[in-house]
C-alpha cells in the first residue's frame, strides 16, 4: 500500500530549512579557514541528511544535487581535493539552488528543476577541470532567473475547497485562476483589489485569494495577488471585464485538474515563533541533570490572538477600576487587586512567549556581507555580537530591511579598499560589527565599521547644494546635526550610481522604517576612524506604559519611553524668541509647543497662572509639550486606527479607556 508522504511535508520543510542554515553558516566558516575540519564535517552531515530526506519524500532533483555535493565533500574530507575559493563558490551556488528548490516546494508543492549545470560543475571539481568551465557561473545565475516561477505563494486549499472545485467541474461551471498586478504608482491598491472582486462577483464566486481577502482589503500586499474563482462568464468576457479596471495588469487562465494536483500538494509549513524549555536531560560527563531545550511549535496567529485577549483583559481591568472608583465599592478593591496581579503575570508570560532571538535576523547577513565584499574587492572581518538578544516578533519582522541598508552602506561607503586602508596606516582588512544588547525596556542595535567615517564638510556642501539648508543657517550647525542630513530623502554624496548605492535612497527609508516602530537612530562618527549607527528599539509594540494627559476636554496618552520629565511652570517663565515660545530648563533653552494648537483641540481655553509641561525627546533633541493636566501613568493596549486613518502625523494609534471612550496616543517621532 502506497504511503501518502504529503502528511510529512511540514516536517520536511522545517528540517530542510534548519539544515540549509547549518550549510550556510559552515560554508562561511570553511571559506575563512580552509582547514576547519569541523565545518567540513557539519556541511557533509547536513548535505547527507538532506539527501536522505529528499529521497524519502520523492524529490529527486534535490536528492540528486545533494548526492553530487556529497561526492565532492567526501573527497575534501579524505584530502583527495583541497578547499579553495572556486570550490567554495560552487558549493555556495549549490546552496542557493537548494534554497530555491525548497522555497518552490513550500509554495507550489513541487520544484522539478534541471540541475545538470551545477552537477557538471561538481564533477569538474572532482576531475580537476573546473578552471576550463568557469563561464558556467553566469549560466547558473541566468538559468536560476529564467526558471524562477513568478507565481506568488500558491493556494492552501482545504477539503471543503477541493469539494467545491470538483462539484463545479462536474456541473460544467468555469473555474479560473487570475493573477493581478497593481501598477507601482497606484495610490489606492486596496480600492483596485475591491473593484476586481466586484467585477468577478457579478456572476461568479471567489474560492480563494492570496494574500487573504482581509489583507487585500487593508492594502497589506506588495503589488500582486492571485484569485481562484468560479464564474459563469466565458474566459474572454471575464478577461475583458477585469482588464477594464485602470491601474492593473491581469492574466486569467482556465483552471484544470492538473493544476488542482499542484495546488492540493501545497504544504505551507506552520510559522514557528518560540522554543520553550521543558523536561530534563542527564549530562553524560557530569552525571547531573540539566534543562534541555525542547520546542513547541506555535502558529503566529494563535499568539497574536492570545496577545489580543490579554489586551482586552487589561482594558476591562481598567473598566473595573473606573467602576470601583466612581461607585466607591470597597468590596471590589480586593478583587481588582487580585485581577491586576493575575493580568500582569499573564501579560508577562505572553510577552516572553512572543520574544524571539534576534539571531533569526542576524543569520541572514554573513552570506550577504561575504558576497558584497567580493563584489567590491574588499577584505572584511564581519563580527556579530548579542545574537541571543530577544525582541518581540512584531519588531523582529520590521528590522531586517533597515539593517540590510546600513550594512550595505558601511561596506560601500564606509570601509575603504585594502590599498587605501594600508596607505592610511590601517590593516588591509576592514572590520564590520553588528551587535545587539538590552538596556532597560529597549534594545540597542549597533552597526559599526572602522572605515573612513563621514565627511561632515562634504555632507554640508551637498545639503546646501540641494537647498536643504541655507549657507547662513549652515554656520550654526554642529557636526552631529550636519551628519543627520544623510537621512534626508534623495540625499547622496556618491558621485557614481552603482547597483549597491548612490541613488539617494536607503538611509531615509531606514529612518522612516525605524520610527514607524517607535524606534530611533543616531550616528557617531570620527573621520578616518569609522562610523557607528545606533538603533534604539522598544521591546514590544503591543502593551506599553504611557503618561495620560488632558487638553481641554480631551485625554491623550504619551508613551512613557519618550518622556524625559514633567514640570509645573509659571506663565511668566515663558519667553518668546523668534516667534517661538521657550523656557530655560536647567540652563538649556527648551522650545514649547501647546498640544491644543498642534492637534486643533476644540473647546474653551482656561486661563491658568501655572501650566504643566511634558518634556519629550527624540534622539538628542527635546521639546516641551504644554498640557492642561497630568492624569498619571497607565498601562495601555495599543489599537490600530484602521486603514483610513493610518499615517496621520502625530498620532500613533488609540486605546479604549476604562470608561469606554477612545483616547489617542501621541506619536512623538512624527510630532517632531
Amino acid at each position: 500500500m502506497a504511503i501518502d508522504m504529503s502528511q510529512y511535508m511540514d516536517i520536511f520543510l522545517e528540517e530542510s530549512k534548519e539544515h540549509l542554515t547549518i550549510l550556510n553558516k559552515n560554508l562561511l566558516e570553511l571559506e575563512k579557514n580552509a582547514g576547519n575540519t569541523n565545518s567540513l564535517n557539519e556541511i557533509f552531515r547536513a548535505a547527507h541528511t538532506l539527501k536522505g530526506m529528499a529521497s524519502t519524500m520523492g524529490f529527486e532533483d534535490v536528492a540528486d544535487l545533494t548526492h553530487h555535493m556529497e561526492n565532492v565533500l567526501s573527497a575534501l574530507k579524505e584530502g583527495v581535493l583541497t578547499v579553495n575559493s572556486q570550490v567554495v563558490d560552487v558549493l555556495f551556488q549549490c546552496f542557493d539552488r537548494m534554497q530555491f528548490m525548497i522555497d518552490k516546494l513550500e509554495s507550489l508543492g513541487a520544484s522539478n528543476l534541471d540541475n545538470t549545470d551545477l552537477i557538471n560543475m561538481l564533477e569538474d571539481i572532482q576531475s580537476g577541470n573546473l578552471d576550463q568551465n568557469l563561464n558556467n557561473y553566469a549560466a547558473v545565475e541566468e538559468k536560476l532567473e529564467q526558471t524562477e516561477d513568478k507565481q506568488l505563494i500558491g493556494f492552501d486549499l482545504n477539503s471543503f475547497d477541493i469539494t467545491v472545485i470538483k462539484e463545479a467541474m462536474i456541473a460544467g461551471n468555469n473555474i479560473y485562476y487570475a493573477r493581478i498586478s497593481v501598477d507601482k504608482d497606484c495610490m489606492m491598491k486596496a480600492v483596485r483589489a475591491f473593484m476586481v472582486f466586484k467585477s468577478i462577483e457579478e456572476d461568479g464566486e471567489i474560492i480563494k485569494s492570496v494574500p487573504h481577502v482581509q489583507d487585500l482589503d487593508e492594502g497589506k500586499f506588495d503589488r500582486d495577488f492571485e484569485l481562484l474563482f468560479i464564474c459563469t462568464a466565458g474566459l474572454e468576457e471575464i478577461n475583458h471585464r477585469i482588464k477594464s479596471i485602470s491601474e492593473i495588469t491581469v492574466t486569467v487562465t482556465e483552471f484544470d485538474e492538473s493544476m488542482l494536483t499542484v495546488v492540493n500538494n501545497d504544504a505551507k509549513s506552520p510559522k514557528v515563533i518560540k522554543n520553550l524549555e521543558v523536561a530534563e536531560e542527564v549530562d553524560v560527563d557530569n552525571k547531573q541533570p540539566h534543562k534541555a531545550r525542547k520546542t513547541v511549535r506555535v502558529d503566529i496567529d494563535r499568539l497574536d490572538m492570545l496577545m489580543n485577549l490579554v489586551g482586552e483583559l487589561v482594558m476591562h481591568k481598567g473598566c473595573l477600576e473606573q467602576i470601583g472608583a466612581t461607585n466607591k465599592i470597597p468590596q471590589l478593591n480586593e478583587t481588582i487587586e487580585q485581577m491586576d496581579r493575575i493580568s500582569t503575570d499573564l501579560q508577562s508570560v505572553v510577552m516572553i512567549v512572543r520574544m524571539v532571538p534576534i539571531e533569526q535576523v542576524f543569520n541572514r547577513f554573513p552570506r550577504m556581507v561575504r558576497d558584497l565584499a567580493k563584489e567590491l574587492n574588499k577584505e572584511i572581518d564581519f563580527i556579530m555580537e548579542g545574537k541571543e538578544t530577544e525582541l518581540d516578533r512584531t519588531v523582529i519582522d520590521e528590522i531586517g530591511d533597515p539593517l540590510v541598508h546600513l550594512l550595505r552602506n558601511a561596506l560601500d561607503h564606509g570601509i575603504e579598499l585594502p590599498e587605501e586602508r594600508i596607505a592610511a596606516g590601517k590593516p588591509g582588512q576592514g572590520t564590520l560589527i553588528l551587535s545587539a544588547q538590552h538596556e532597560g525596556n529597549n534594545v540597542y542595535i549597533d552597526v559599526q565599521d572602522d572605515g573612513r567615517g563621514i565627511n561632515s564638510e562634504l555632507v554640508l556642501a551637498k545639503a546646501i547644494e540641494k537647498g536643504i539648508v541655507s549657507p547662513s543657517e549652515a554656520q550654526q550647525l554642529s557636526d552631529s546635526e550636519i551628519n543627520r542630513f544623510i537621512f534626508t530623502p534623495g540625499f547622496s554624496t556618491s558621485s557614481e550610481v552603482t547597483d549597491i548605492s548612490g541613488r539617494g535612497v536607503g538611509l531615509d527609508v531606514v529612518k522612516t522604517k525605524i520610527e514607524s516602530i517607535n524606534g530611533d537612530i543616531s550616528i557617531e562618527t570620527k573621520p578616518g576612524l569609522g562610523t557607528k549607527f545606533r538603533i534604539k528599539l522598544p521591546l514590544t509594540l503591543a502593551i506599553i506604559q504611557a503618561l495620560m494627559v488632558s487638553v481641554k476636554d480631551e485625554i491623550y496618552a504619551i508613551p512613557l519611553s519618550s518622556v524625559n520629565e514633567t514640570s509645573l511652570i509659571n506663565q511668566s517663565d515663558i519667553k518668546v524668541i523668534q516667534n517661538q515660545e521657550v523656557i530655560i530648563l536647567r540652563g538649556d533653552v527648551l522650545p514649547l509647543f501647546r498640544l491644543k494648537h498642534i492637534l486643533n483641540v476644540p473647546g474653551e481655553d482656561i486661563a491658568q497662572p501655572q501650566i504643566y509641561v511634558v518634556v519629550v525627546r527624540k534622539g538628542e533633541h527635546q521639546i516641551g509639550l504644554v498640557v492642561d493636566t497630568l492624569i498619571g501613568q497607565q498601562e495601555i493596549v495599543i489599537k490600530s486606527l484602521g486603514k483610513i486613518l493610518t499615517g496621520i502625523s502625530g498620532i500613533a494609534g488609540a486605546i479604549v479607556a476604562g470608561d469606554g471612550n477612545v483616547r489617542l496616543i501621541i506619536d512623538i517621532a512624527t510630532l517632531f
